[in-house]
């Protein structure tokens, strides 16, 4: 049985939007300006190995499936083969690899990939979806 695991990027004051800097936001980019060492390098490489499933809500997972295809080593192949479940009931089709659409019954859907589920659920960003399962 999966584990739901909340991994966020956040500033002392309170922004999570856009931490890698696709360009939406004011501040956008502000994550990737500090190097977060080696041990912070291994938690976040060791986060995703753990992860058995990919839990994202549209806005992560569009910025995911547009960044995540073109890169290729040991974590880019993790994230890239991983099944990944978004929740959107506007997206039609996943088109990033493994990619399942959850469109209804978000809560029944989510218990039934928890009990499939070998390994941990990581749901990053998606904020909008952390407050909903909440």
């Amino acid at each position: 049985m999966g584990a739901l695991v909340v991994s966020e990027f956040i500033t002392l004051d309170g922004v999570f939007q856009d931490p890698g800097g696709s360009g939406e936001f004011d501040r956008g980019g502000w994550a990737f300006q500090f190097d977060r060492g080696p041990e912070g390098n291994k938690f976040k490489f060791d986060e995703v190995m753990a992860a058995g499933a990919l839990l994202l809500g549209r806005v992560t997972y569009d910025g995911f499936a547009k960044a995540w295809p073109g890169m290729h080593d040991e974590f880019a192949d993790k994230m890239n083969t991983m099944p990944k479940y978004v929740v959107s009931s506007t997206l039609g089709d996943g088109e990033w690899n493994n990619s399942t659409v959850i469109a209804t019954n978000i809560v029944d859907s989510i218990r039934a990939i928890k009990r499939d589920v070998e390994g941990d659920i990581l749901i990053n960003g998606s904020g909008q979806l952390v407050r909903t399962l909440m």
